[in-house]
């Protein structure tokens, strides 16, 4: 009995004030270590009653020096053996919202997508009032030194998914604590961002729904385990 406790007590722990996410969509990205630069991606939907897996597992690639906890809808353990900083190569572990999707094109999908332009930056300059923020570098005026373009030409942003991590877009982000995190295309090992084949990520985009409220679950193994009970078992 003691032992269910504390296993009750250790899921919960992770659950941020807000511990009602209401998500019928889950994609779920595990890694073996938290310095593991790879890792599997499944997608999971409430329907029926039940979860369940919605086609097949997506190999994927992360940060290339693995994993960190970020700041979304999750706590952060007091003992965290890593957390994401900026230019860490980490990519953010724990629970979070998803942004809008976007691309170098329209995309006929019913997911909220944003056509960016080469004037599109995501600004990862700490100094910036524009910090972790996407702007239109033609209708402001600069103030960072360092930014990702949004459209360049190679096909990494050709499709993509922004991670509300750090409060993306949002007033809130703290100062060094990572930016401009993405799901995207790339055959490598990142900054700090999920990758995938251009196939797989416009798969992920066509399934995406707005109204079921998707979110990314992503940790080592024994984390996001733990992570998914609490989501599942949390809804409806």
């Amino acid at each position: 009995m003691k032992q269910i406790i504390l296993i009750t007590i250790m899921i919960l722990s992770f659950l941020s004030a807000n511990n009602k996410l209401n998500t019928s969509q889950i994609i779920l990205v595990t890694t073996k270590n938290w310095n593991d630069n790879q890792g599997i991606l499944k997608r999971y939907e409430y329907t029926q009653n039940h979860w369940k897996q919605v086609g097949k597992p997506i190999h994927i690639k992360l940060g290339r020096n693995g994993l960190g906890w970020g700041i979304g809808l999750h706590h952060t353990p007091k003992d965290a053996p890593y957390i994401k900083h900026e230019g860490d190569g980490r990519s953010p572990a724990g629970i979070f919202s998803l942004k809008q999707a976007f691309g170098y094109q329209p995309f006929d999908i019913s997911y909220p997508y944003q056509v960016y332009k080469t004037t599109h930056h995501c600004v990862d300059d700490i100094n910036s009032k524009f910090y972790n923020k996407i702007v239109d570098s033609t209708k402001i005026n600069i103030d960072y030194h360092s930014k990702e373009n949004m459209k360049f030409a190679k096909n990494y942003y050709q499709y993509g998914i922004a991670v509300n991590h750090n409060h993306f877009d949002e007033d809130g982000a703290i100062k060094g604590r990572g930016s401009c995190i993405f799901i995207h295309i790339k055959d490598k090992p990142t900054a700090g961002c999920t990758v995938m084949t251009p196939k797989e990520i416009k798969t992920l985009l066509k399934w995406l729904d707005k109204a079921k409220n998707p979110i990314l679950i992503q940790a080592p193994q024994t984390i996001s385990n733990r992570l998914f009970f609490q989501v599942t078992h949390m809804y409806p």
